[in-house]
């Protein structure tokens, strides 16, 4: 195990694909946790700040109730990156005890979960989630949540497909020749060596719900302002493209680069994880 790791490690320092989308992840984590730190509150309204251009005062300008832009990003990335890891996170545990048990136990219990999986693949995600939330409160644990309930498929098809695979292992005969139960040899021996595809689903995952909340913030059935989130300062900025320009650009900029980061780092991570790579 020691020297896997090793050679992993070894492999991702020679990765700049990874080490980039990793840089970019790094700088965006700093970013949400420092966001308390930072002089100011991205809420105060100060009318004769009103629509400031980018300066040494306000780095990244101001809106129009003068509010700082770059203190809302910075709050918003917090938001961001919390509906990317919740929502990814609920995915991964729906997608791994779906998949771990139609790939483990095969027949009837594999046809009854794929033929589910089948059916929600057939609801575009995007519209089944505004569908939802027309009958929810717009509020960002609704909006985690669904986003966690409708993205968990890609997961479960991978830990079928993986599963389906090892459990005809000789350490897996073993495990099942000295008695070990179901559950064990799911969580202990086949788990582990599964959990690869996962790892790299579930980062380009965070990228995917970014967007996914920046989207439905713009269309206005995401967070709710005065909260700010990148989505719904790029609606804020969009009648005023024309005069502030910043107030859509920069937070457009957040998004490309974070969801590009999280993109370079899947794939990184795929290309180091992949053995047949």
């Amino acid at each position: 195990m020691a020297v896997m790791q090793s050679r992993t490690l070894h492999k991702l320092r020679r990765n700049t694909m990874a080490l980039s989308g990793a840089a970019v992840v790094a700088v965006m984590f700093i970013l949400a946790l420092c966001a308390p730190l930072l002089p100011g509150d991205p809420g105060s309204v100060d009318i004769s700040r009103q629509l400031q251009a980018p300066d040494w005062s306000a780095w990244l300008g101001t809106d129009d109730l003068g509010r700082d832009v770059f203190l809302r990003i910075a709050y918003g990335a917090r938001i961001s990156l919390l509906v990317g890891f919740v929502a990814v996170g609920i995915a991964s545990v729906i997608g791994i005890m779906l998949g771990a048990a139609a790939g483990y136990y095969s027949g009837w219990v594999d046809s009854v979960i794929m033929r589910f999986v089948d059916v929600m693949l057939c609801f575009p995600s995007f519209f089944l989630i505004l569908a939802v939330i027309a009958f929810l409160e717009p509020s960002i644990w609704n909006i985690m949540t669904i986003i966690g309930l409708t993205s968990w498929m890609g997961v479960a098809r991978l830990v079928r497909a993986e599963f389906l695979s090892l459990r005809e292992r000789d350490f897996v005969m073993a495990a099942r020749g000295l008695g070990a139960s179901d559950l064990r040899i799911i969580l202990r021996h086949i788990l582990p060596n599964a959990i690869s595809p996962v790892l790299v689903s579930a980062t380009l995952g965070v990228a995917g719900a970014i967007l996914t909340e920046s989207a439905l913030s713009f269309l206005g059935i995401g967070v709710q302002p005065p909260t700010p989130s990148w989505g719904n300062m790029l609606i804020a900025g969009k009648q005023t493209l024309g005069t502030a320009w910043w107030l859509s650009v920069f937070p457009g900029l957040a998004i490309l680069i974070t969801v590009l980061g999280y993109n370079l780092l899947g794939e990184g991570l795929r290309d180091i994880l992949d053995p047949r790579l």
